[in-house]
This record gives C-alpha cells, structure tokens and sequence, in this order.
C-alpha cells in the first residue's frame, strides 16, 4: 500500500523536463521581444530621442537584479518569485506589502492591452473611435473569459520564431531605408547629442514595464531539471537577450526615424517608423501582428489575474463572498473576471506612459527587495559574509538595490503617487487582516 502510494505521489507531482534552453524561450516568450514598440514613442519622446540609452540604463540594472533573483531561486526553488523571496527573508507582512504591489501589475496588464489594441485600430480605421475598439476588446475577452473558453497553450517556440521573423524583416527593410538616407549617428542615441541624463533615468523608470516577465522563469523551479543551476542562469541569459534586443530595435527604429519630435502620435509612433522602413506593407504587416499579440495577451493576463484574484478570495486574503465563488454554470470566475474588466476600463481615459508608469511601480518595487531580501536571507540569516560572499551576497546585491531604488524613485510624480496610494491601501486592508498586526497575515499563492 504504502510502495503504491509513493507510486501515486510521484505520478502527480510535476515532471522535471526544462533545460536552460527551454526556460530561456519560455522567458523570452512572457517578455515578448516586440513589447519594445508598446512605449517605444512616447520614451523616445521624453528621452528626447535617447531611448536605447534608456533601455541600456534599464539592462544594466536589471541585470544586478536577475543576478538577485537567481541567488533566492537556489535559495527557495520552489514558485512565487517576489512574493516568497520578500516573505521568506523578512516575514509574512513585508510578503504581504510585496504581493499587493504586484497585484497592481497583475491587474493593469490586460488594460495596457486594451489600451494598445484601442490606439492601433484606431489608426488603422479611423472612422471608428478608438473607445469603441477598447470597450470591444474589454467585451469580447471578457465573455470568453467567463465561458470558460481557454487560449491556446503556449507554443513558445512558434511565438518566437514569428516575432523572430518580424524582426529579421524590419531589420533588412530597415537597413535599406537606413543606407539610401542621411548619416546617423551611431551612440547619440544613447548619451550624445545633448542628452539630460535625468530624463533618460525617467524613461528608464518606465522601461521596467518590458523587462517584468523576466521573474516568470523563477516559477518554473519545480518543473526545471536541475533547478538551483538552470533557473539562475536562464534568468540572467533571458535578462540579457531581452535587453540587447531591446537596445537593437529601438537604435535601428531611431536610426529609421530620427525626427522624434515630429510624431503623428507619440502613442502609435512606431507605425510612422515602420511607414518609413518598409511603407504600407510592414505597417499593415505589424499592425495586424501587434494587435494579434494584444489580444492574445490580454485574453491570458485576464485569465490569470481572475484566477489569482478567485484564489486569494478562496483562502480569505480578499473578500471571500465576492471573490471566491465560482459561477455555477461554467466553474469560472465570473465576478473576478468582471472586476478586472471593469477596470480596464481605465484605458479609455490614460494614455499609454502613463500606464506604463503605474506598471513599472509594482515591478520596481518587487525587483528592489528581491535585491534587499539577498542581503537579508544570506549575509545577515545565514551569516554568509566571507570571501567571495561578499561580493556577491552584500555588493552585488546592494548595487541592484540601489540602482532599482533609483529607478523607482525616477518614475513620474503621478505615477508615483498613484503606486504609493495603492500601496498605502495595502497597508490598511493588512492592518484589518491581522487586527493591527497582531496575528499572522494569510499568505497569497501568486503562481496560481
């Protein structure tokens, strides 16, 4: 009984099959290379025209932070990236404060899609408002959100080769534009040219939002072969890629298009970059491909925070009434689902930097005490501090801390101020969970 029992427990646990290959392309999936063209107009507009510079900023910061990341996955291989590391280095209310700042991304990202789909169809079809594309997006994700109507799983492979083949052909078309024009400039986009460091910090702030799917590979620990080895490495592998192909598109997009002040829209710019690259073609080509994305990744973003929101209702952190009922007639959640839709109606009234701020607060605050929480769980908990610990348990750890700090605190006011509210009501909503601190707050499971 007991030998079938094992045989039982082995068979439901989670097979050990990623490599490093595989987690990588899994990685660059949830990034998606093609994220770069989302605020591509208007970072290069605040930038004045420097945003690889801005994105080299961001890479170099986030590769202290992925450095982070994989000393807490060997740490604790096991999923819930931020939250767990935070909670498990300095206890459950911190966690706490850490999961609700992610909450804030969670919950934005379908409407940043909507936002995306709303702008881009709306430029290609002008006689229909852009409100109207938006409220038929939010409408159509959804019903089949709440018909229980899955997407289709994701083939990370196919996703990247299509972005993959869109970027070989926007880098060939591009080049010929680039050589039958005027001489570029080579590094003026990154720190030449008059450039006001201060505003590429600002735009770097917001550039975070293209580097959030990156900690995605953490949650994979239980599905890796040897996870205290590949997760580190395909987190810093898929942090540097991501990043180069960032810094790439976004050089050779203000190399096609160097006139940043002379926009048709900050917020669709990229269609006057693909325009000039390769005309009606590969601006039709990237429209269809962008808007196919959104709708895509709104349809699985919608999903996925339903599911967490319906999880943290089921075990008590939020109202349990609302929240943590399934509707009878499609095991859904329905009222989760409707919550989020009803929020992404928010995009019929922010424009897209905006938006993109908001999102990156929740990033940058996860990302600073992933930094923090390795200082914390090994030099200070585990006294690790000799040698070459040092180095890579205080310095390198601090440096990442600072530098997100820095970002953090680089974001514009708004933004700023609407994180800090959503954080503050956080705050408030966990001094009534654990009645002023008192007991333990409940633990939310983010990799539901």
């Amino acid at each position: 009984m007991s030998s079938q029992s094992a045989t039982n427990a082995r068979k439901t646990g989670l097979s050990r099959v990623l490599g490093i290959p595989s987690l990588v392309l899994f990685g660059l999936a949830y990034m998606v290379p093609l994220t770069v063209f989302t605020t591509y107009g208007p970072v290069e507009q605040l930038t004045e025209g420097h945003l690889p510079g801005a994105y080299l900023v961001t890479l170099i910061a986030m590769l202290f932070t992925a450095l982070s990341y994989g000393k807490m996955s060997r740490l604790f291989p096991v999923a819930g990236s931020a939250y767990t590391y935070a909670q498990r280095s300095f206890g459950g209310n911190v966690g706490f404060i850490v999961g609700w700042s992610l909450m804030l991304d969670y919950i934005l990202l379908p409407m940043i899609n909507y936002l995306v789909i709303g702008l881009y169809l709306a430029a290609a079809f002008p006689a229909i408002p852009q409100w109207v594309w938006i409220l038929l997006g939010i409408l159509i994700v959804t019903v089949l959100n709440i018909l229980g109507i899955k997407s289709v799983a994701r083939m990370n492979v196919v996703l990247i080769a299509a972005q993959a083949a869109f970027i070989v052909l926007f880098l060939i078309l591009s080049i010929r534009t680039i050589s039958g024009g005027s001489e570029v400039s080579v590094f003026g986009p990154f720190f030449g040219d008059n450039a006001e460091f201060g505003l590429i910090m600002t735009g770097a702030s917001i550039l975070c939002l293209s580097f959030l799917g990156f900690d995605a590979i953490s949650t994979l620990s239980e599905e890796a072969t040897n996870p205290k080895r590949s997760i580190p490495r395909a987190i810093l592998i898929t942090t540097l890629t991501g990043g180069l192909i960032f810094i790439g598109l976004s050089l050779v997009a203000h190399w096609v298009f160097p006139d940043w002040q002379s926009f048709s829209s900050p917020d669709t710019a990229s269609l006057d970059v693909m325009q000039k690259a390769g005309g009606a073609f590969l601006s039709n080509f990237f429209t269809a491909a962008y808007v196919a994305g959104a709708f895509a990744s709104a349809l699985a973003s919608q999903a996925s925070v339903s599911r967490i929101l319906y999880s943290m209702g089921r075990d008590g952190v939020l109202p349990k009434r609302f929240f943590g009922q399934l509707n009878r007639r499609f095991s859904t959640p329905a009222n989760a689902t409707i919550l989020v839709g009803v929020v992404s109606l928010i995009a019929l009234f922010i424009d897209l930097a905006l938006a993109a701020s908001i999102i990156s607060f929740g990033a940058l605050v996860a990302f600073t005490f992933v930094n923090i929480s390795v200082v914390k769980s090994h030099a200070i908990d585990r006294r690790d501090r000799k040698g070459i610990a040092v180095l890579t348990n205080i310095v390198l750890p601090l440096i990442g801390f600072g530098l997100s700090i820095w970002l953090w605190t680089s974001l514009p006011g708004t933004s700023f101020v609407v994180g800090l509210i959503w954080a503050g009501m956080g705050l408030i909503y966990l001094a009534g969970l654990t009645k002023l601190f008192r007991v333990k707050p409940p633990q939310m499971d983010l990799a539901e």
